[in-house]
């Protein structure tokens, strides 16, 4: 019989563009969080900056991080421009454990402006954590009803999302995970940036939450950076 899995929500401040500031930050959070998986927001170790480089799963400044990951047995799922195949780049879900980092999700469903920098990924994806399937979705992947319907075809237990709202759009994740809920009957995480960043994003929503398979939330952070919450998945 598998185990309860513990899984936290995480809004680190950010620093624009400083990948190396930002590991260590999320380096941090893992090590407090208590949680055999962490998730991120969109494009936490860059910020919201469309225009910020890619980086790929092997840069070093991701040590810290898996250093963290290694003595914490944690999984972090972090946001981060990466490079595509075309020779432009998508915005992804890094999977960093004891082993290293990889990119594990490409977001499907761009918005905004993203389209003049990115290119979508194509394929849903499930990750398997001690004997758990997590779906991974990205912001405006969460709004599309055909991408969690494709993404809980995989035989997902949960739905883990990174966002970046605006505060006056925080209720809209909240709209969101309950339609998931509803249509899937599974858990839903959503890690959701806290504090200013870029894209306009003068003020973003904050309030990571995990929603369990009936509705109800049972982990809420405030609209600040730097908080963590947890729930124990059964």
């Amino acid at each position: 019989m598998r185990q309860p899995l513990t899984v936290a929500v995480a809004q680190p401040s950010c620093v624009p563009y400083d990948v190396a500031a930002n590991a260590l930050t999320h380096a941090a959070t893992v090590r407090s969080a208590g949680a055999r998986v962490v998730v991120f927001p969109e494009l936490s170790l860059t910020g919201y900056e469309l225009d910020a480089p890619a980086i790929t799963a092997e840069d070093r400044r991701l040590g810290p991080l898996v250093a963290a990951c290694a003595e914490s047995d944690s999984v972090a799922l972090v946001g981060a421009p990466v490079p595509d195949d075309t020779g432009r780049s998508n915005i992804a879900v890094l999977a960093v454990d004891a082993a290293g980092a990889r990119v594990a999700y490409r977001k499907i469903w761009l918005g905004g402006a993203e389209p003049e920098w990115f290119v979508p990924g194509t394929t849903p994806v499930a990750l398997d954590v001690d004997g758990w399937r997590l779906g991974l979705a990205v912001c405006k992947d969460t709004g599309v009803p055909r991408h969690a319907a494709d993404t809980a075809a995989l035989g997902i237990d949960a739905y883990l999302a990174g966002m970046t709202d605006s505060a006056a759009d925080s209720g809209i994740q909240d709209e969101r995970a309950r339609r998931i809920v509803a249509d899937h009957g599974i858990w839903v995480a959503i890690a959701s940036f806290a504090g200013p960043t870029g894209g306009g994003f003068t003020e973003t929503a904050g309030r990571s939450r995990i929603w369990s398979p009936d509705g109800s939330v049972v982990a809420e952070a405030g609209p600040e950076p730097g908080e963590v919450v947890r729930a124990t998945l059964t």
